[in-house]
């Protein structure tokens, strides 16, 4: 197990936003979770990456306790986080958002991105403000591997992308599954993250309300319909 959550409780100031949450992802397994806006699918990521830290229970990476620890710790140990807001940085040009995430050792060196991300030769020199949106979501994706992570966290990868758009990246996480590349998948799509899991939960008010397969939770109508909007 790489990654296993236990009982964790996360606040937003007076707001408490994960209840007793616990989860795990396998070695190179692909886990989705799935729910609602403001569920708390986000904030799930965020308390597994030290941007927002639990107040209790515990996040075991590789056997170890990391829960409290800071976020760029989190991100040394092999754990990276591409954002929902993709996070680039906009006054600095492509390459350069890249070049600062590169790692000694990273099994995705930067000519492999390049190869696997063709469009992104073509914008090196481009800054980011000036990039599209599924231009940022590639840059954002390259720029997480170059850190050389053993566990791979995607927010919602596919959100606000041209189909065409979206049929690449989603691509290269298939790719990612592949190359047997552990990732836990928020995404709002649930079908294209059903194709893609090997098991799923479903969170709804920071509560986990289903484990289980992709084919189990097609087989529960009742769960897809109240959460998920797929039944009737």
């Amino acid at each position: 197990m790489i990654l296993d959550i236990q009982g964790i409780d996360t606040y937003y100031g007076l707001g408490h936003i994960l209840h007793r949450l616990s989860l795990r992802v396998g070695e190179g397994e692909v886990v989705a979770l799935l729910g609602r806006n403001g569920a708390g699918k986000t904030t799930t990521l965020r308390s597994i990456t030290g941007l927002t830290p639990p107040r209790s229970g515990a996040i075991t990476y590789k056997g170890a306790s990391i829960a409290g620890l800071p976020a760029h710790r989190i991100s040394q140990l092999g754990i990276a986080l591409v954002p929902e807001t993709r996070g680039i940085f906009s006054y600095l040009t492509a390459r350069e958002n890249l070049d600062i995430a590169r790692r000694p050792g990273s099994r995705w060196p930067m000519e492999s991105m390049l190869e696997r991300f063709p469009k992104l030769r073509e914008v090196l020199d481009r800054k980011g403000r000036f990039l599209s949106g599924g231009e940022q979501q590639m840059l954002a994706i390259a720029r997480a591997l170059l850190t050389g992570p053993d566990l791979l966290l995607l927010d919602e990868p596919s959100q606000g992308l041209a189909p065409l758009v979206v049929e690449a990246v989603m691509g290269t996480v298939r790719e990612l599954k592949r190359e047997h590349v552990s990732m836990l998948l928020v995404e709002q799509n649930a079908e294209m993250a059903l194709g893609l899991a090997d098991r799923v939960y479903i969170i709804d008010h920071g509560t986990i309300v289903f484990e289980g397969t992709p084919a189990a939770l097609r087989a529960d109508e009742r769960i897809t319909t109240a959460y998920l909007g797929l039944g009737g």
